[in-house]
């Protein structure tokens, strides 16, 4: 029963678990203004701000994830991609991941009526576009393990000469 159910996750895992926070962070700002218009407009802040406030937690939980999964499988790249590139990556995941729990924290109080929780859902949309900024740090510097770097050999079982390359810090035409 295992095995079959093996069959059907994804390897690497953090390939497959990181395009849910970058998907979720362009969407969350679009769902929290709307959300904050449908508020100002009148609608219950439990019910329309509600939606906002999971799209938050969806957000914190997959970047958790995310870290997670990219710890688990970090001793596998790390032969092939540059510490510091690595280190880069992770620390700007670690600090997007706080962001959002933070920001998510603060959407929490968005469900409250009155001036706590229309301050916290102005400040809350202000920080997802915060948080796209950070997201936008953590894909780049992952996009580069992948592309510039090609951390997915660490998979293939055959390192081209290009990653290696890379890696040591050389480039292609100085062979």
């Amino acid at each position: 029963m295992l095995a079959q159910l093996s069959s059907f996750i994804p390897a690497p895992l953090h390939a497959a678990i990181v395009h849910l926070p970058m998907a979720l962070v362009v969407l969350v700002p679009v769902f929290a203004l709307v959300a904050l218009i449908a508020v100002r407009r009148g609608a219950r802040p439990l019910r329309s701000w509600g939606v906002a406030a999971a799209m938050f937690a969806a957000l914190a939980a997959s970047s958790w994830a995310s870290i997670e999964t990219g710890e688990n499988e970090e001793d596998r790249v790390e032969s092939v991609v540059p510490e510091a590139a690595l280190e880069t990556h992770e620390e700007s995941a670690e600090q997007f991941l706080w962001l959002a729990v933070a920001v998510f924290g603060i959407a929490s109080l968005g469900l409250l009526k009155g001036r706590i929780g229309t301050a916290a859902r102005v400040v809350a949309t202000v920080g997802s576009l915060g948080l796209v900024v950070a997201g936008y740090r953590v894909g780049h510097s992952g996009g580069e393990l992948v592309y510039t770097y090609n951390a997915a050999s660490a998979y293939s079982g055959n390192t081209p000469s290009s990653a290696l390359s890379a890696t040591r810090g050389e480039r292609s035409d100085d062979h």
